[in-house]
C-alpha cells in the first residue's frame, strides 16, 4: 500500500525473557494479514526466530523486523531478545522506533527485564506502553499486577483497555465508557485516563471542562494522547493473550489510532561534528539522513545494512555517502526486511526501515546521507553495557588464523556488545561479550557459518596501572655516532588524577628551552611507556604529565631523541610516584531462587564482593546486586549453576577500577618480567 510518514508506526517489543514477545509478534503479523498462519517458538517456525541457534535454544537472540498494514497505517514491528546476554541488539533497535511496548508476563509480573527496558526507553525519550500478556492463564492476578505496575513505574501507568468475559475479550476504555469487565470498571477507567490525557493541553482541558468530552474531536484526543506519551505523562497498559489472539486486534488499533508517528515522536539526538545538536526535519524532499542500527552478514545477499530513514527519501539507484566518506555508493537494491526475507522496494521515506546490501564500508551506527552538507553528523547510540566476559581463542586447526580473524570481524560487525581484541605482546586473540552464554552462541555461529573451530580459555584480566603520588623525572638523551648526533633533555612531573579521568599531557615549557615542534615527540615517548606499565606490565591511566623544562641542540636535536628522553624521564618519575595496579570492578546482578540466597551471598562475599542490595521478585525469585573484582568471577558461571541447580543467571557491567590488595599486587609484580628496551 502507499502511505505517508504520518501513517507509519515504529514499535519495538521488549521485556524480560519468556514473557511471550515472539508469540505476540507472530499474533500481530497474523492479525495484520502479513502471514497466513502463526508459527510457534516450540516448533521453530516463527517469523522472528529463524536462526539455527534461536531454534535450538527456543528463544530469541537477535532483533527481527517485519511490517504489516492496519487500515491506513503501516506498522514496522521489531521483536527483541529478552535475555540480558543478548541485549546489544535489543538496545540498538531502540534507535529505530518511537514507541517501546514492554511485554509483561501476567503470571510472573514485574521482572528484572521489565525494569531494565522501562529505564532504557525512558532514558532514550521514547514513548512507552505496557502490554500484559497471558491474561487467560491460570494464576493471573491482573488487578494486583496493575497496582504493582503503578506502584513501580508511577501513577501515569493506566489501562487503555480491560479484559472481559474471563479473559476471552478486551474492551477499549479510552474511546468508550460502557461495558462489563473482569475487574475494575470501564466507566472509572475511561474517566481516569481521559483526565490524565486532557490535562497536558490547556486548550483541550478548558474545552473538556466547559463542554465535556463530547466537545473534543478524535484528533484533539489523539494529539493530547500522543503528547502524554512523548512527555512520559502516560504509560498505557493493554491486555492480550498472544496464544489465543485475544486483545491482539485491539492492540493494533491502539497502535494505529493513538501511538506517535515519526513526525510526532521526540527528536532523535543527532549532533554535528562540533557537538552542536542537529534537528532533522522529517521532510521527504530534504537531504537524506538515515542511521544504520543493524548489520546482518547474510549468506545469500552478503553484508546487509538495516537503517531507519529520518529525513529525505532513499530511492533505488540513488547515491549515498557513509559518514564523512568521500566516495558515494549506489543503492543498487533497496530492501525492506520481513523476518529472514527481504522485499525489494523503490523508495524509503522518513520513518521507513529499509536495508542495502553489499556495501562493505557500511557499519553499525553509520549515518547515510546524500550531501556533503551532512558530513560529520552522528546519532547518539544507546548506552551499551561493557562486554566484560572474555575468552582467549586459538584455532583448533593450524593455518586458520586468518580465517578466524575474518570470521570474528564479521560477528563483531553484527553485535555492538561483542568485541574482539588482539594482544600483540601476548600473541592472544580475546573475544569479550556479556556472558558465557553470549560468547558460546557467538562461537557456535562462527563454527556453523564460517567453519572455524577454536580452543577457548580464560584471558588475562584487563588490569591497569596508575600512580598514588606526585613525582618528578629527568632524562638527558645524548648520542654521538660520528656524524650528526642525537640530543634531547626533558624535565617533567607526574601527578595522579581521579579514577576514569584518563591521561592529560600539559606543556608548561617557558622561554623556548624546548621548541614546540618537539613536544609531540615527548608525548609520543610518554605514551609508549604508558602502554607497557611500570609495576606489572599493564597500561597506565588516570595521570597527568607536565613537561616544564629541558634543553635542545640546534643541530643534534631530533624527534627520535625527544621520544627517548620523554620516555625515560617519564619512567624515572613513575618509579618515584608510588605506582599501583588497578583491577576492574564490575556491577553484578544475580537472579536466583529465594532458597539459594544464603549460598550465593556467601559465595560472593568470598570473592571480595560488596553486596549492594537485594530486590524480591514475583515468583519466588530474588535479585542480588553487588560489586566485585572481575578477576574473582572467572569460574562464576559454573559455581552459580551448581548453587542454584541451573536456575541462577547473572549479568556484569563495568563499574570502575580500584587498587588491588597489596598481596595481589605483589603476586602480579613478581609474575611480570620487565623487558628493558635498548635505544
Amino acid at each position: 500500500m502507499t502511505y505517508s510518514t504520518e501513517s507509519i508506526r515504529n514499535i519495538a517489543l521488549a521485556g524480560h525473557a519468556g514473557v511471550g514477545k515472539t508469540t505476540l509478534f507472530e499474533a500481530l503479523l497474523l492479525a495484520g494479514g502479513a502471514i497466513q498462519a502463526a508459527g510457534t517458538v516450540e516448533r521453530g517456525n516463527t517469523v522472528s526466530d529463524s536462526d539455527s541457534q534461536e531454534k535450538a535454544r527456543v528463544h530469541s537472540i537477535d532483533s527481527c523486523i517485519a511490517q504489516l498494514d492496519r487500515g491506513n497505517c503501516h506498522l514496522n514491528l521489531i521483536d527483541t531478545a529478552g535475555y540480558a546476554d543478548f541485549r546489544g541488539a535489543t538496545l540498538a533497535a531502540l534507535s529505530a522506533v518511537e514507541t517501546v511496548a514492554i511485554v509483561v508476563n501476567a503470571i510472573n509480573g514485574i521482572e528484572h527485564g521489565t525494569r531494565r527496558m522501562m529505564m532504557h526507553a525512558k532514558q532514550r525519550g521514547l514513548a512507552r506502553m505496557l502490554v500484559i500478556n497471558k491474561i487467560d492463564y491460570d494464576g493471573a492476578k491482573l488487578p494486583a499486577l496493575v497496582d504493582a505496575l503503578r506502584e513501580e513505574f508511577g501513577n501515569e501507568c493506566l489501562p487503555v483497555n480491560l479484559p472481559a468475559n474471563r479473559g476471552s475479550r478486551v474492551l477499549d476504555c479510552f474511546f468508550h465508557a460502557d461495558g462489563v469487565t473482569d475487574f475494575s470498571s470501564l466507566t472509572e477507567a475511561h474517566q481516569r485516563i481521559l483526565d490524565q490525557v486532557v490535562e497536558v493541553d490547556e486548550t483541550v482541558m478548558d474545552r473538556y471542562l466547559d463542554a465535556g468530552e463530547g466537545a473534543l474531536t478524535p484528533q484533539q484526543l489523539h494529539d493530547a494522547f500522543e503528547q502524554c506519551l512523548r512527555e512520559g505523562h502516560l504509560v498505557p497498559i493493554c491486555f492480550v493473550s498472544a496464544r489465543t489472539g485475544v486483545g491482539v486486534p485491539e492492540l493494533l488499533d491502539v497502535a494505529a489510532r493513538l501511538l506517535p508517528n515519526p513526525a510526532e515522536g521526540n527528536p532523535p539526538p543527532f549532533t554535528r561534528g562540533d557537538g552542536t545538536p542537529l534537528k532533522v526535519s522529517g521532510d521527504p524532499a530534504a537531504h537524506v539522513i538515515a542511521d544504520v542500527f543493524k548489520i546482518v552478514n547474510d549468506p545469500f545477499v552478503g553484508k546487509l545494512g538495516v537503517f531507519r530513514v529520518w529525513q529525505g527519501t532513499v530511492r533505488r539507484d540513488s547515491q549515498l555517502l557513509v559518514d564523512d566518506g568521500r566516495k558515494p555508493f549506489k543503492v543498487g537494491h533497496l530492501l525492506r526486511p520481513q523476518g529472514k526475507g527481504h522485499v525489494e522496494i523503490e523508495a524509503a521515506i522518513p520513518g521507513d526501515i529499509a536495508a542495502v546490501a553489499k556495501v562493505e564500508e557500511i557499519h553499525f551506527d553509520a549515518v547515510l546521507h546524500d550531501s556533503h552538507d551532512e558530513d560529520r553528523i552522528a546519532l547518539a547510540p544507546p548506552s551499551f553495557p561493557a562486554p566484560m566476559f572474555g575468552l582467549a581463542l586459538v584455532p583448533r586447526h593450524k593455518g586458520q588464523e586468518q580465517k578466524l580473524s575474518n570470521a570474528l570481524a564479521r560477528l563483531a560487525e553484527e553485535d555492538p556488545c561483542f568485541r574482539v581484541e588482539h594482544h600483540k605482546e601476548l600473541n592472544e586473540t580475546v573475544v569479550r561479550g556479556l556472558s558465557e552464554l553470549h560468547l558460546k552462541v557467538m562461537l557456535e555461529r562462527m563454527r556453523e557459518r564460517y567453519g572455524v573451530e577454536v580452543e577457548a580459555q580464560p584471558p588475562r584480566i584487563a588490569y591497569r596501572e596508575t600512580i598514588a603520588a606526585h613525582a618528578e623525572g629527568h632524562h638527558r638523551h645524548k648520542k654521538q655516532t660520528g656524524g650528526a648526533g642525537q640530543f634531547g633533555e626533558v624535565f617533567l612531573r607526574v601527578e595522579p588524577l581521579e579514577r576514569g579521568a584518563g591521561f592529560e599531557f600539559v606543556d608548561a615549557v617557558k622561554g623556548g628551552v624546548i621548541p614546540g615542534q618537539f613536544l609531540p615527540a615527548i608525548e609520543k615517548g610518554v605514551r609508549q611507556a604508558m602502554e607497557h606499565g611500570a609495576v606489572a606490565g599493564y597500561p597506565l591511566q588516570d595521570l597527568r604529565v607536565t613537561v616544564y623544562d629541558g634543553k635542545y641542540h640546534p643541530v643534534d636535536s631530533k624527534e627520535v631523541a625527544f621520544v627517548s628522553a620523554g620516555k625515560k624521564a617519564f619512567l624515572d618519575a613513575i618509579g618515584k610516584a608510588q605506582p599501583i595496579v588497578l583491577e576492574p570492578i564490575v556491577n553484578v546482578e544475580v537472579a536466583i531462587p529465594e532458597h539459594s540466597v544464603g549460598d550465593v551471598t556467601g559465595g560472593l562475599a568470598g570473592k571480595r564482593a560488596r553486596i549492594m542490595g537485594t530486590d524480591a521478585q514475583r515468583g519466588g525469585e530474588l535479585v542480588i546486586k553487588a560489586q566485585a573484582p572481575l578477576a574473582e568471577l572467572t569460574d562464576y558461571p559454573t559455581e552459580l549453576k551448581s548453587m542454584t541447580g541451573g536456575r541462577g543467571r547473572y549479568s556484569l557491567d563495568l563499574s570502575h577500577y580500584e587498587a588491588v590488595p597489596p598481596a595481589v599486587q605483589k603476586q602480579l609484580s613478581e609474575a611480570w618480567k620487565p623487558h628493558v628496551e635498548e635505544d
